[in-house]
C-alpha cells in the first residue's frame, strides 16, 4: 500500500490567508523578542566577557614574554658554551650528537639533530648564510678508539647526493686511522679528532675557523642554486 505524502498546501480562501498572515506575524514577533532578549543578556554579560578577553590577552602576552626570555637565555648560554673532553666522554651517543648541534648553534649556525637509525651518515645538519650547509657524522667512542676509512666512504657517499651538503665532517672524541685522515683530506671529508674537538668544544674556536671553511657572501642555498641553474638551462 503506497504511503500518502504529507506536505504543506497553499491556503485557500481569504480566511486561510488571513490565518497564515497572523501566524507569520506572531512567529516574527517571537523571533524578534528572542533576539532582543539575547542582546540584552549579552549586554549584561559584557563586563564578564571583557574581563575574560583581557585575562586571556594578558596570559598570552605573559607566555610569549616567557618564551622570549627563555630563548634569549638559551642563546646567551650557548654563546658561552664550553664543553670539556671529560664531559663529552661521559655522554651517551645521542647526547654527544646533541652537544655537537649546540656547538654549531654557538658558532652561528642554525642546526638540528637528525641522528637516528637509517640517518644515512648524518647526525647533525647545520646551515650558515655564508658557508652553506654542513653535515656532521658523530662517532662517540671510548678514549683511544679509532675511526676507520669506511666511515669516510659512507659520509662522502651521502653528504652531497642525499643531504646536499657543502661541507661534510666526521667528529669523534677518539682518533682516526692514518688512512682515514689521508682519504678524507683527498676527497673533501673533514675530520675532527680528540685534539681538534678540544680546540672546538673546550677552547671555543668556531668550527668554520677550525676547519678553515671559506666564506661565500651572497651564496644561495643548494636547492635554490639548482632551481636557478635549471631555469638558466631551460631559458
Amino acid at each position: 500500500m503506497a504511503r500518502r505524502r504529507i506536505g504543506l498546501r497553499r491556503p485557500r480562501g481569504r480566511g486561510e490567508y488571513l490565518a497564515a498572515a497572523v501566524v507569520g506575524v506572531a512567529a516574527a514577533t517571537l523571533l524578534g523578542q528572542m533576539a532582543l532578549a539575547a542582546l540584552d543578556e549579552l549586554a549584561r554579560a559584557w563586563p564578564v566577557w571583557s574581563a575574560a578577553a583581557a585575562a586571556g590577552a594578558c596570559y598570552g602576552i605573559a607566555v610569549t614574554l616567557h618564551r622570549l626570555r627563555a630563548r634569549r637565555s638559551r642563546r646567551r648560554a650557548l654563546a658561552a658554551l664550553r664543553l670539556t673532553l671529560a664531559h663529552l666522554d661521559a655522554l651517551t651517543d645521542q647526547a654527544f650528537e646533541t652537544a655537537l648541534r649546540d656547538l654549531l648553534i654557538r658558532d652561528g649556525w642554525s642546526a638540528r639533530h637528525v641522528g637516528r637509525q637509517g640517518d644515512q651518515a648524518a647526525d647533525v645538519i647545520g646551515h650558515h648564510p655564508q658557508r652553506g650547509r654542513i653535515v656532521l657524522q658523530a662517532k662517540h667512542t671510548r678514549t683511544g678508539g679509532k675511526v676507520g676509512s669506511s666511515v669516510m666512504y659512507q659520509v662522502k657517499g651521502t653528504a652531497g647526493p642525499v643531504h646536499r651538503a657543502d661541507t661534510a665532517v666526521v667528529v669523534t672524541n677518539g682518533s682516526f686511522t692514518r688512512d682515514a685522515k689521508a682519504w678524507g683530506e683527498r676527497h673533501g671529508v673533514h675530520w675532527i679528532d680528540r685534539d681538534r674537538l678540544r680546540t672546538w668544544a673546550e677552547q671555543g674556536l668556531p668550527v668554520h675557523q677550525l676547519l678553515r671553511l671559506p666564506a661565500r657572501p651572497g651564496r644561495a642555498a643548494p636547492v635554490r642554486r639548482a632551481a636557478v641553474r635549471a631555469r638558466t638551462l631551460s631559458g
